[in-house]
Order: C-alpha cells, then structure tokens, then sequence
C-alpha cells in the first residue's frame, strides 16, 4: 500500500515520464484512462493519480471516478490484456485512486484500437515508425523475418491457396482472390524486395525445400501407450508447411482420442480426451513462438491421457510460466502476424486463453508448463475429466453468460471449485460472477467467504455439497459451541477446543460467537488468557 509518506514526496515531484496527476473531482473517462495506461507503459510505466491537480503547487482535490476499482481494473484487463492495478486510498480525508501502470516487456510496446501511444506534453500522440521499429528490435531481429534462400518454386500451391482463401474469410475481403501469389506474398509480408522471409517458408514450404533451407522447421509426432523408456508405439514425422500439416497432425491424434461419458438425469454426455480447439492452439503456440535458430524440432508426445508438446527456445524476455496467461512478446513477429491475418491467430496471447478456458470448462487440470527450461517449453495438456458435475454447474449457468466470462472469470470459478484461495485481482472479478449468478457471498469484511451458487448446485443434485462449503449457518455453529461447553462444564473448555468444534472458522469468529452467548447469559468465562476456561453461566445451569 501507498504510504501518505510516499504521496507528500509526489506532490512535491515534477510530472514526468513516472507519473501522471489527474484532476478527476467528478469523475474520469474509462477510454481516456486505457489510453494513458497504453501511453504510460510504452515509457517505462509509472503511476496515473486521480484526484490531484496536474499543476505546481499540487491541490489534492480528491475523486469521485471509478467508484468500484475492481471493476475497473477487470475492465482495463478486458481492453488491454495487462494486469493495471488500481489502488483507493485516502490523504487528507480525500479520496485518491493511483494506478500502478507496468512497463511494457522488451521488444513489446502496448496499443489500443490500432495505435501505440506515448504522451507528448499534456497530449497523447502515436509513436512514429522508427520508434516503434526500434522497440519491436530490441530483443533482436525478428529471425522469421530474415530472407533466405528459398523461391516461389520451394513453396506449395495448396498451402497459398488455403492461406489465401483464410485470409478472405478473415478479412472479409472478396478482393484478394485475384490476387497472384507475388502480390498476396508482399501484401503479407512474406515477400520482401523480391526474396522471401522464414516466414513463408515455415508456413508453405515444401518437404524438399524445408530439408534443404529449414530442416529443424518440422514437427515430430509420437504416440506412446505407457511411460516405459524406449522406442515410440508410432513416429512421423511432418517436415512441409504448417498449412500442410495442421490438419494431418490433428487427425493423427484424434485416432486415439477416447471419450469420457457422464450422466446427468436420462442424458448421457460424452467429453474426449482430448479436445480440438485446445490441441490446434497448443500447436500453434510451439509453431509461432519457438526459436528458429536453434536446430531442433517441435515434439508432439501422445499417451492415454495426456499430450505433450516441446518446442526449442525458451521462454521469450519477460514471459514466464505465472505470467504466460496475461503477457505476450512473440518471439516471431512476421510469422505471428501472417498466422493473424489469415485468421489462425485470432489476437495476442488468445490460444492460452482458450486452452485453460476449455481446460475448466471440461473438469481438466489447466495447461501445465512446469518442465520448461532455458531451452525448451515444454507444455502438458491432460485429458481426464476430474469433476463431471462442475461440468454440469457451468452448463447450468449457460452459454449466453459464459461466453461474457473472461479466462479469469472461468479462473475464480475453477479456483472455488478447487477450495483454492483466491488472488487480489480474482476477488475483483467476483462481483460481476455475483450478478451473474454463478457465486454467492456470504458473510461479512474478513469473514466472507465466495462459494459456487446454491441454486447451480441444487440444479445439478449436489446440495449437500454446496451446504458442506458453506458451512454451518450463524445459530448452528453457536449451538454446537454451546453444546460443547454443557457437556464440558466441569473442566471448562479452552479456546483451542472450542477451534477444534467449528475448524472451518477463524478464532476470532469462534471469539465473536462465544461473545454473544455470553451476552445472552448462556455461557460465561473464568480466568484469563491462556488459562482462560469457558463454562454454562448459572442462569443456564438453573434452567437446565
């Protein structure tokens, strides 16, 4: 938290590339506030303070804007993809909001609609072409990018027809189909004065071709029936275009892709192992993202129940396994993009996203990169449905409010299906859960606890679940204490016996509920402390 310490030093601070003062008394545009989180994070990041005057000597004014931040920052994750955490504090008995901008990664600069903004003054600006060239060059040449010695002979006349009629359906576009192969090349940027780039030959090489200029460029497919060590049940290799192979590779694994039945009433429904859209993207992602450079190939390793795919290179600057979800820095931009206009590529960092949705939405555990090295990221995706009837409660909250849920909505509810705490940023997205129906909350301030709807579990037969997480309700949980007390009395009861009757509470509720038997004449305390004992009050012995 921001101390009032730490204000005073801003207030006293020239406005410059770190932070941005924002009158705000009455309120604040949303829009205005993405672009100066855009703006900010292209210069390093920083912090945007509403409720201060942006002139010397400062005035702190105080807010009304974004009277719930939570929401706010939900909002600004929807826009921009980047967690922006947004702070209310108060100075001087006024209400401040600071929100914490972080620095865009290296080779990565933010946008929003199309532009990438920076400030200029008291104004916003695009950042010129050079500039933004020079970002994007950060981490060094784009490799997919580079010319090599490949020609229009090494490329195969199928795999331009499907990349150009994709990008008409993507672009909407009717145009395009009289367009030749040299000028859908350059309009792609596949073609560059005259040669082509990595690029279009990771995307429509030929076998030969591949094997004389990309040879690492191939995918290697393996089905393995056990985890004994050894030679693979089957091996192919696919060493030609993605757009050559996508199709190929999917339906190779779907030969052995089973499914998993489950009842629900008279229906019977049926979730494969493995699932379509989660695959396709987790071979996308090792296409688009790995490195190039390095000699070799992507492997795909299929068992029973588990896929896993390994692609050479790292993680790129700045991505991790914890932040994989919200960051994207692709490590090949011209590949990336060509992937992106003809519709293989939706947006930055969506395949993620529609792995671990599809993940939660079946009852798998979520994409797992946790054998990733220096080298090579190695990605798991397991197939056995663990919860059917979670799979049921989200077919009961249904599609229409589904498919409004972003990859941290299907994450709280994953995480309260799991008893799993939950994280700053989670909580914030629990009201629009709430309004939706899909989570109820019950208590109050520390003690509120957020459990799946009641109504979604009684839909689906689990009421004995959902009354199980809740808990007892107020009176239940102080007759039990007082139960255990009455059948005590001689010895008194401690505190920690009184815990170990409702583990599920935190001692001072266990404290606030004894209070108020005691306030009611029930029960009463003798001695102090750690010696302290709680025993029936006369009264109701007497009337015992």
């Amino acid at each position: 938290m921001t101390t009032p310490e730490q204000i005073a030093e801003w207030l006293a601070a020239p406005e410059g590339r770190q932070l941005e003062f924002k009158t705000a008394s009455t309120g604040f545009h949303f829009e205005k506030l993405v672009d100066y989180c855009v703006a900010l994070a292209n210069e390093g990041g920083g912090k945007i303070i509403l409720g201060i005057t942006d002139r010397r000597p400062r005035e702190v004014v105080g807010t009304n804007a974004f009277a719930e931040p939570g929401r706010t920052e939900a909002g600004l994750y929807e826009r921009l993809r980047h967690h922006i955490r947004i702070e209310e504090t108060r100075y001087h008995y006024k209400r401040l909001l600071i929100v914490h901008v972080p620095s865009r990664l290296p080779g990565a600069a933010w946008e929003h609609n199309g532009r990438y903004l920076r400030r200029a003054g008291d104004d916003l600006v695009s950042i010129p072409e050079n500039e933004l060239r020079a970002m994007f060059a950060e981490t060094g040449t784009d490799y997919s990018a580079e010319p090599c010695a490949a020609t229009l002979v090494d490329l195969a006349p199928q795999a331009l027809d499907e990349f150009r009629q994709r990008w008409i359906r993507k672009a909407g576009n009717p145009r395009i189909a009289e367009w030749g192969v040299e000028q859908t090349l350059r309009d792609a940027e596949l073609l560059v004065d005259g040669r082509l780039n990595i690029a279009a030959l990771v995307l429509f090489g030929t076998r030969d071709a591949l094997g004389r200029h990309l040879a690492q460029a191939e995918i290697v497919f393996e089905y393995r029936s056990s985890e004994a060590s050894g030679p693979a049940q089957e091996r192919v290799e696919y060493r030609e275009g993605f757009l050559l192979c996508q199709d190929a590779l999917w339906q190779r694994i779907n030969l052995r892709n089973d499914r998993q039945s489950y009842q629900d009433g008279l229906f019977r429904y049926d979730i494969p192992t493995f699932d379509e859209t989660a695959v396709r993207e987790a071979l996308l992602n090792a296409v688009a993202h790995r490195d190039y450079r390095l000699g070799g190939s992507v492997f795909v390793r299929q068992y029973a129940r588990r896929l896993e795919i390994v692609s050479p290179g790292g993680f790129p600057p700045g991505i991790t396994a914890e932040n994989i979800v919200d960051q994207q820095n692709p490590r090949n931009r011209r590949l990336a993009e060509a992937m992106g206009k003809c519709g293989l590529i939706e947006r930055s960092g969506q395949g993620l996203n529609l792995m671990v949705e599809t993940a939660i939405r079946q009852s798998k555990p979520l994409p797992d990169f946790s054998g990733s090295a220096a080298h090579e990221v190695r990605l798991t995706l397991e197939g056995t449905v663990q919860d059917a009837a979670f799979v049921r409660f989200l077919e009961r909250v249904g599609e229409v409010r589904l498919s409004s849920f972003s990859t941290h909505d299907f994450l709280v509810l994953d995480a309260l299906r799991r008893e799993k705490p939950l994280t700053d940023f989670q909580c914030s997205r629990l009201p629009a859960l709430i309004e939706a129906g899909a989570v109820e909350s019950h208590g109050h301030g520390r003690g509120v606890r957020h459990l799946l709807s009641r109504t979604l579990y009684a839909a689906i037969g689990k009421r004995g679940a959902y009354t199980r997480k809740r808990g007892l309700d107020h009176e239940t949980n102080k007759e039990l204490l007082f139960k255990h007390i009455r059948e005590n009395d001689v010895d008194g009861s401690p505190l920690s016996d009184l815990r170990q009757v409702l583990p599920a509470l935190s001692g001072k509720q266990v404290q606030n509920l004894l209070r108020q038997l005691r306030d009611e004449g029930r029960v009463r305390v003798i001695g102090a402390r750690r010696w302290a004992r709680w025993h029936m009050s006369p009264k109701a012995n007497s009337g015992s």
